[in-house]
């Protein structure tokens, strides 16, 4: 058996060794003069072999008492080193109920940023900080309960901003399943929480238009844009390409693909974090030609006038609308697209293409990875028929 002289006395060799102690107890010298604690034992006739820690910081008699701990596990017919790495997760999973919603939050929130695009995960983080995480982030999330989400629901509800409440439930409600994922809860405590004790938010549509006599109209007024270079050649386009405000405002040059024909639109800008790209038509590629010869210097298609570092904004659109007597109740910039969707429709195009092109979302995230490209022959030939038929409406 061992003694603590003998363990302090033992030299380093120039390979490791052991010296056993008793009842599968040994220490292990290694060549640099490191002493660990080693259990050597046998379960279902199997041989096998743990550490009970380092020497000195364990002493013989504290290694002791974990070699008989691990005998008493065998008496028992457990595996010593199976139950202790068990232990060790449901001692974490104990130790991490503990920690704060704040905590919890931005595990989430980094499993899933990468997923987002600039805009949204600065959406949902400002959202969260303000409406959600001031008032529960500093809560145990294993002492948070239905009635303290309740609260902070109802506290959102009271300002009126009902579309802000909807979008806060639903990132409240990823957390804690995600929580529920890890098994760091049992139950998401927003699940027994029923919609119809919350406001809704009154449904409405961007406002459109969609007869042909409406269109020309538009067309013919945007073609009298009187105001600066870049907001009339945006609003020129914007019939013709189906983006969101944001994306034609924030237009790129190095976006743009003369000789392919086509506009190709990072991940990161796109609402739903999907390269997107769009065919270009003849009359389009004409009025993008026109703003290069203007601004072909710059990084943005459409430079802001007062910092030509910046694009213009999707507020300068929506203001040039304004400008021309157009009011938001007959049609918006986002309306745009509404329209074109309308049309396409009616005039025999295949959902699937008008989808693809509008650049809504795929829910199928293997089959999104390849869906910029999807259609794209098919889109090219709607997309210069569409622009054709704005022509003709102008005639």
């Amino acid at each position: 058996m061992l003694t603590d002289t003998k363990i302090k006395t033992a030299k380093s060799k120039n390979k490791l060794y052991r010296m056993a102690d008793s009842n599968g107890l040994a220490i292990e010298i290694t060549p640099a003069g490191i002493k660990h604690w080693r259990y050597r034992y046998r379960f279902n006739n199997k041989a096998s072999m743990m550490s009970l820690g380092k020497y000195p910081q364990v002493s013989l008699k504290a290694a002791r008492y974990l070699r008989d701990e691990q005998r008493d596990l065998l008496d028992q017919g457990l595996n010593p080193s199976e139950y202790r790495t068990k232990k060790a997760f449901q001692d974490k999973i104990k130790r991490d109920r503990q920690m704060s919603f704040n905590d919890l939050f931005y595990k989430w929130f980094e499993q899933n940023e990468h997923t987002w695009s600039d805009n949204h995960t600065k959406k949902v983080m400002n959202q969260c900080r303000r409406h959600l995480l001031k008032h529960i982030g500093n809560k145990s999330i294993d002492d948070i309960t239905a009635q303290d989400i309740l609260w902070v629901f109802k506290k959102i509800e009271n300002l009126g901003i009902i579309e802000t409440l909807e979008k806060v439930k639903g990132y409240t409600g990823r957390v804690f399943r995600f929580a529920v994922g890890l098994g760091l809860l049992t139950v998401d405590p927003t699940r027994d929480l029923p919609n119809d004790i919350f406001k809704k938010k009154t449904v409405k549509n961007f406002a459109h238009i969609t007869d042909t006599k409406d269109i020309a109209k538009l067309l013919k007024t945007l073609d009298n844009f009187e105001g600066s270079l870049q907001v009339g050649i945006a609003l020129k386009i914007a019939p013709h390409v189906f983006l969101r405000p944001s994306e034609l405002a924030k237009l790129e040059w190095c976006e743009i693909d003369f000789n392919n024909k086509q506009i190709k639109i990072p991940k990161e800008r796109m609402k739903i974090a999907q390269a997107h790209i769009v065919p270009l038509a003849p009359q389009v590629i004409s009025l993008l030609k026109e703003m290069h010869a203007v601004s072909g210097n710059s990084k943005y298609v459409f430079p802001s006038i007062k910092d030509s570092g910046k694009s213009i904004s999707p507020e300068s659109l929506r203001s040039g609308l304004r400008r021309m007597g157009i009011n938001k109740d007959t049609l918006t910039t986002h309306g745009l697209r509404h329209m074109a969707s309308t049309q396409l429709h009616e005039q025999g195009f295949k959902s699937d293409i008008i989808e693809r092109q509008l650049s809504h979302g795929e829910r199928n995230k293997i089959k999104a990875t390849y869906n910029h490209a999807q259609y794209l022959d098919e889109r090219r030939e709607m997309m210069c028929k569409w622009s054709d038929f704005l022509d003709d409406l102008t005639v």
